[in-house]
């Protein structure tokens, strides 16, 4: 399991994610407002699908800044981040 830390931007035309490899943290972009943890379903439901492994939301439920658990260790997060480019 490794814990991930995001960057949530929201109201944006389209699902995105990015690494900033300095900070070691995903920006992630969703189309959801943050309202009745819509934004937080939308994030859990397209990175489960962009990373095809469960995600757990573990910090964070009402901030832009969260936590994330995923099955996968750091290496393989960022080379899947680098193919979807």
């Amino acid at each position: 399991m490794t814990r991930l830390k995001l960057k949530v931007s929201t109201k944006k035309p389209i699902f995105k994610i990015k690494l900033d490899k300095k900070e070691e943290t995903l920006l992630v972009e969703i189309k959801s407002i943050p309202e009745k943890g819509k934004a937080n379903k939308e994030i859990v439901k397209e990175l489960k699908k962009y990373f095809k492994k469960q995600i757990k939301i573990v910090s964070g439920l009402k901030s832009k800044e969260k936590i994330v658990e995923i099955d996968l260790n750091k290496k393989s997060i960022a080379d899947l981040i680098l193919q979807h480019k």
